[in-house]
């Protein structure tokens, strides 16, 4: 997995010494040799990973941190700080500026390489949810996201899995004042939780007395309703070998014993940022697809998602086994008067109740869509003509029965519709089906509209 890394230091010494490691293993390195550049370099050429040196002279490592993460064009890009500070408050001085992690001069080969592998792999997913949010954006389906990294995030729903009574306790008093914390010895126990708790975060101790923390934190990342939740480990001072394996099996982050409670809240505090920041691309994700395949006023599925489905119905797809199924064609009687007599807001509502008493009689396998102005279709697999002609009339009666109450007009209108019935035969395309249903759409309309009309076999 290769990358683009930017390495950002004032002495060329250590520039080149991290560009050679680095790119003996095939990753892409920029250089930058102070904070100004850095940033200029890090919107220009978007990098995957910024290893950022603290000290340097006019801006320090953590005012450029605050600027990049302030960025919106770089707020995503994930930084390292490399320093020759050890002190625990400069490490919470970097979280809170933004910084994903820390290396310590003189950096160490295995953690660094475990580092920079485990936050590309989150770097590429962000990426691709930013790209489909992206398109969504410029289809205009949905709104931008922005992430703040100032923003305090409260009532995240934190599990703690420590056996330790005082590290447990320490967890849930430091945490607990701004989330709701439940800690648990069991792993066993806390997989049972995690997978239907909806956790923001997961806190696993990597030095529990009767069972294996790494475990624990490969289930959580194996199992589908846990592999999203950011992980964070505790782990002893020098146990560097359960470290690098813990990153390279997908923990976020990692705390040094002995816990620190400043450290222990600020490293919680970014990972659940970034969770909720990717829910919310992944929601919007979801909304935008469902707005591309759902027709805006009345609800139900459009013209291209009916089109695809009545493909999948004949099994035309992959040499699919054709499928019984029947389509109702309906179509409003007089429509443009509806619009005429009463305004177009008025033909909206009765589209939007039309709509609404398709769905109410039709079942769950069937499929309700609008075809296009006052059209509709209903497909409705393993349906044969007998029983799709009686689903036809009981929707035409559902309509002719009761008139429709329309907002601001004193009185009911009276609406009726004409249905059109065909049912899957042979290998057809889904314009023919189409077209076989219209056919029969016409007859009723010729006949007198309100009424119900099987196409011919």
């Amino acid at each position: 997995m290769t990358a683009r890394i930017l390495v950002v230091d004032d002495m060329l010494p250590n520039v080149k010494v991290l560009e050679a490691k680095l790119s003996s293993e095939y990753y892409d390195v920029l250089t930058a040799f102070n904070g100004l550049d850095a940033i200029e370099k890090a919107r220009t050429d978007k990098p995957d990973l910024i290893l950022l040196d603290v000290m340097m002279p006019g801006l320090d490592g953590f005012e450029v941190c605050r600027r990049l993460k302030s960025d919106t064009a770089t707020a995503h890009i994930p930084v390292v700080m490399v320093t020759a500070l050890s002190d625990v408050r400069d490490r919470v001085t970097g979280i809170e500026a933004g910084a994903d992690d820390f290396l310590t001069k003189p950096v160490d080969d295995v953690a660094l390489f475990a580092r920079v592998r485990s936050l590309i792999r989150l770097k590429l997913l962000m990426d691709e949810l930013r790209l489909r949010q992206e398109t969504s954006n410029t289809f205009g389906v949905s709104a931008p996201i922005e992430i703040d990294f100032n923003s305090e995030p409260t009532d995240a729903r934190i599990l703690a899995v420590e056996d330790a009574p005082y590290e447990a306790e320490l967890i849930a008093k430091t945490l607990g004042q701004a989330h709701q914390v439940t800690v648990q010895a069991d792993p066993k126990e806390a997989l049972i939780l995690a997978r239907g708790g909806d956790f923001d975060l997961v806190v696993v101790s990597l030095g529990l007395e009767q069972h294996d923390g790494l475990r624990l934190c490969s289930q959580l990342r194996s199992m589908e309703e846990t592999r999203q939740v950011p992980i964070l480990t505790l782990v002893d001072d020098g146990d560097k070998k359960r470290l690098v394996k813990g990153l390279e099996i997908g923990v976020n982050d990692y705390l040094l014993r002995p816990i620190d409670r400043n450290e222990l809240l600020a490293r919680s505090r970014t990972q659940i940022r970034r969770k909720r920041f990717q829910d919310k691309l992944r929601a919007s994700f979801y909304r935008s697809m469902a707005q591309a395949v759902t027709d805006d006023l009345t609800g139900l599925h459009n013209r291209r998602y009916l089109m695809s489905h009545i493909e999948t119905q004949l099994g035309n797809e992959a040499g699919g086994a054709l499928r019984s199924f029947a389509v109702l064609l309906l179509d409003i009687d007089h429509f443009k008067s509806i619009n005429d007599t009463f305004g177009h807001d008025a033909g909206d509502q009765v589209l939007k109740e039309f709509a609404q008493r398709i769905a109410r009689n039709v079942r769950g396998v069937d499929l309700a869509a609008r075809f296009g102005g006052e059209e509709f279709v209903v497909v409705m697999p393993e349906t044969d003509m007998p029983n799709a002609h009686v689903v036809a009339e009981r929707l035409r009666q559902a309509f002719s029965d009761a008139p429709f109450a329309v907002q601001g007009i004193d009185r009911p209108i009276p609406v009726t519709c004409s249905i059109g019935v065909a049912v899957a035969e042979g290998r057809e395309t889904p314009d023919q089906i189409l077209k076989r249903a219209d056919e029969a759409l016409y007859a009723a309309k010729r006949d007198g509209r309100n009424r119900v009309v099987a196409a011919a076999a």
